[in-house]
């Protein structure tokens, strides 16, 4: 059978086969703690192009290390690319593909939701010291995109389902705009994974991740990876990531990245089973007056999310019916939800955007874009549903305790 392996395979073994010239080679990858190679000999005509990792060769581990690239091969594999990469965070992810992508003078289209260090990164890093024009835009509805696409746009920036809102844009009705002015279209993939949604198949050119978050699955390990099936690109960002900045993922990171892939396809199963019990329970309740998840009948942008992803993800945003002394009590009743940033761990997480991620976005722009004091992001981990119901249960009477006069 010459089919592709499905993705469950891949998540278990792609990129740590035995090869002919490194032996019979691990099961699991080895962590490869080594910064630099012995050659067989000095060679004055050997460049860097000459050591091919495929060939079981390497020089310099900030180059290329064999831990880190079995995980390089795997997250390229998962996302349907031909070059994959992995970074030291997220962040160092998400702005390798921006500086790879945009010079001075350049323009960026946004999404106007978008995760607080990334609109930071655009609005501190490139356009006040790098003459990098920035439009920010509500995506959700496509034709904002193209009225703000000028001559100079090199780049359309998208997270789909955006933090923390859960807002979606159409992914390849956006990619038709942007190459139709010659930019290319960079989405963050963190928070539905290749598990649910593959950006490049829908004619996205990069895809990022947080590999902190659902790839690795266990609140264990900081990384980020960048893929792409674009040759010119993969040239780039390969000389960013290896030579310019070297903002690469360590091989115990690797390692820890590459474990936790084996078991991420059952992982997400179960996040995205739990939380549509907690959205579908959040909906029916009287001190909730708003619940952000595309797996919603009522979500607004539910048909897209059937249209364009196979999975609603394990992540979801609601509004507390009061205001911030009821949020202080209501995570304080909690025990199974910790409260931490972050998400995509198999533990549940919650936090307050306004007073932690989304902290140091000025109050105006937050309420702009709909981010209220009130709003509680939740990451809905792999714990038994019905713990989690009673969790909330139980810190939803703590309220009620509270306040008698309100009703629960």
């Amino acid at each position: 059978m010459d089919s592709d392996p499905h993705i469950e395979t891949l998540a278990v073994g792609y990129g740590e086969e035995p090869t002919p010239e490194a032996g019979p080679g691990d099961v699991v990858s080895p962590i490869h703690l080594a910064s630099t190679y012995a050659l067989q000999g000095l060679d004055t005509d050997l460049s860097l192009e000459d050591v091919d990792p495929e060939r079981g060769e390497f020089l310099y581990t900030r180059l290329s290390n064999p831990t880190r690239h079995a995980v390089e091969k795997r997250l390229a594999a998962l996302e349907g690319g031909n070059h994959g990469f992995a970074f030291s965070s997220g962040t160092a992810a998400i702005a390798t593909a921006l500086l790879a992508t945009v010079e001075p003078g350049d323009h960026v289209v946004a999404f106007e939701d978008l995760y607080a260090g990334t609109r930071r990164m655009l609005e501190g890093l490139f356009a006040e010291r790098l003459d990098v024009d920035v439009t920010f835009v509500d995506a959700t509805d496509s034709a904002n995109v193209e009225r703000a696409l000028t001559d100079r746009t090199t780049l359309v920036w998208m997270e789909t389902p955006t933090n923390p809102l859960l807002r979606l844009c159409d992914v390849a009705a956006i990619a038709d705009l942007a190459h139709e002015r010659g930019a290319r279209l960079g989405v963050d993939n963190t928070f539905l994974s290749p598990y649910f949604q593959r950006p490049l198949t829908l004619g996205a050119d990069v895809v990022v991740h947080s590999t902190t978050k659902y790839l690795n699955g266990h609140s264990d390990g900081l990384g980020g990876a960048l893929v792409t099936d674009d040759d010119a690109l993969a040239e780039v960002v390969g000389f960013h990531q290896q030579v310019a900045l070297g903002n690469v993922l360590a091989p115990f990171d690797s390692y820890l990245l590459l474990r936790g892939l084996k078991t991420f396809p059952l992982r997400m199963r179960a996040h995205e089973a739990n939380a549509r019990a907690v959205a579908e329970y959040l909906v029916d309740h009287d001190r909730v007056r708003r619940v952000h998840y595309p797996g919603l009948d009522s979500h607004p942008q539910h048909a897209l999310a059937r249209e364009q992803t196979s999975g609603f993800g394990g992540v979801l945003s609601f509004e507390l019916d009061g205001d911030m002394d009821d949020v202080t009590r209501f995570v304080a009743g909690l025990e199974h939800f910790r409260l931490a940033v972050s998400l995509g761990g198999v533990e549940s997480l919650v936090e307050c955007p306004a007073a932690m991620t989304h902290e140091p976005i000025p109050r105006a722009e937050r309420e702009a874009v709909g981010i209220t004091d009130t709003l509680l992001r939740v990451s809905v981990g792999i714990e038994h549903v019905d713990d989690l119901l009673a969790d909330l249960d139980g810190a939803f009477a703590r309220l009620a305790n509270a306040d008698p006069a309100r009703s629960v």
